[in-house]
């Protein structure tokens, strides 16, 4: 192939990595962010379990104590186990925003409040029926909150999906820890494929400047201009800088990342503008002397 027609493949295609870098940099923005919205959202709901853990204990001792006073049957289960079983309700609806197990989850949030039901008719039959069954009807309706789970003969670990309220918590936090790590370390802010993908371009670009300036020293006995590694430095800078602003905004739980923000999207393409018009100009002395020689 004649040398103009490689120097011309060659412009070509470095322009395109320019362009790749620039779809590269608006994905990993793009779709970057959105991950780290939803990790933010599925923290966000595991404190909401947790805190409705606490709720569970706080409404199990509010109806022990309800129970101790002597009037149970007349004042029922008291305004602070009323309170604390609403909590519950209002943590594990608002933990259902933030769901990262798909399906498994919300089965199992479905299953949490199912139980919580269950809790709140087992207290309410307690308090109706406390003159003849006493305290079975408490025990049964603190059981249904603090039950332990049970424990598999063989193993002898817990069986998950047994147990009071508080196990189903327990369990749900479970779910939801290992769908976080699981996201977090697939997809856009899988460090690799972040990576990876970021530096692509300026990779493939490195070589086509090192073709560049094999065929220049060889054909045309000159050496490659500043113009064309200014336009490589900047391709590499924007890849770079893209791939280290998504993984400090998840280091960070960033609730508005820069790497998405307007006008960091801005510079970055106008960079990326200024690094094409340098990679279209550092060609042309080399395509002008051929098609124009010198007497």
């Amino acid at each position: 192939m004649h040398p103009v027609r490689v120097l011309r493949w060659l412009r070509g295609s470095a322009l395109a990595m320019v362009c790749a870098t620039a779809v590269v940099y608006l994905a990993v923005s793009t779709n970057g962010g959105a991950e780290i919205t939803s990790v933010r959202a599925t923290y966000a709901a595991i404190d909401d379990i947790r805190d409705a853990q606490d709720a569970v204990q706080q409404a199990d001792g509010a109806l022990e104590r309800a129970s101790r006073t002597g009037q149970f049957a007349l004042i029922g289960t008291g305004t602070e186990f009323a309170n604390a079983t609403a909590r519950i309700s209002t943590l594990v609806t608002a933990a259902a925003q933030g769901n990262a197990a798909g399906a498994t989850g919300r089965k199992q949030i479905q299953f949490v409040q199912g139980q919580l039901t269950t809790c709140l008719a087992l207290a309410a039959t307690a308090v109706r029926d406390h003159p003849r069954s006493g305290r079975a009807g408490v025990d049964a309706a603190r059981g249904a909150l603090t039950a332990r789970r049970l424990v598999d003969p063989d193993t002898r670990r817990p069986i998950p999906g047994t147990g009071g309220l508080l196990a189903s918590l327990q369990d749900l936090e479970a779910i939801q820890d290992g769908a976080l790590n699981r996201r977090q370390n697939d997809g856009w802010l899988d460090p690799v494929q972040l990576w990876g993908l970021a530096s692509a371009p300026p990779l493939v670009m490195l070589a086509l400047v090192l073709a560049t300036a094999r065929v220049l020293a060889r054909h045309f006995h000159r050496h490659v201009g500043l113009r064309l590694v200014g336009a490589f430095v900047i391709t590499a800078a924007v890849a770079g800088t893209s791939a280290a602003l998504i993984a400090w905004d998840e280091d960070r739980l960033a609730a508005h990342p820069t790497a998405g923000h307007p006008v960091a999207m801005v510079l970055a393409l106008l960079t990326l503008v200024v690094a094409g018009v340098l990679n279209h100009v550092a060609y042309r002395p080399r395509l002008a002397e051929y098609t124009f020689p010198r007497p």
